[in-house]
């Protein structure tokens, strides 16, 4: 799935929404939700697209005229790096689509 695609899916009301993953390294990973499954968003050359911010992903968005679910998800890999048993569930918050400003 590419960019294209998320502005054809949200027009015809098939996006369910988008989350923004933060990884390790202050990249963002965008992710898109149709047909109760996610997928890796891509630039054309294939690669999985890589963000360097909110603000970015927000420009990238801003030209989606129907409002959808936006997430920010991030994963912790404290526990991981100290060799905790339990892995928690990444956090997800909800953050606007538009900054406010």
């Amino acid at each position: 799935m590419n960019i294209q695609d998320i502005y054809e899916y949200a027009a015809a009301g098939d996006l369910q929404g988008l989350e923004l993953l933060s990884i390790e390294g202050g990249i963002y990973l965008l992710q898109a939700q149709v047909e109760n499954r996610l997928h890796a968003v891509r630039m054309d050359d294939g690669n999985v697209l890589r963000l360097r911010s909110v603000t970015q992903a927000r420009e990238l968005l801003e030209g989606l005229r129907t409002p959808v679910p936006f997430h920010l998800v991030q994963c912790e890999t404290h526990g991981e790096m100290c060799g905790c048993q339990t892995v928690n569930e990444p956090i997800r918050e909800p953050i606007a689509l538009r900054s406010r400003g």
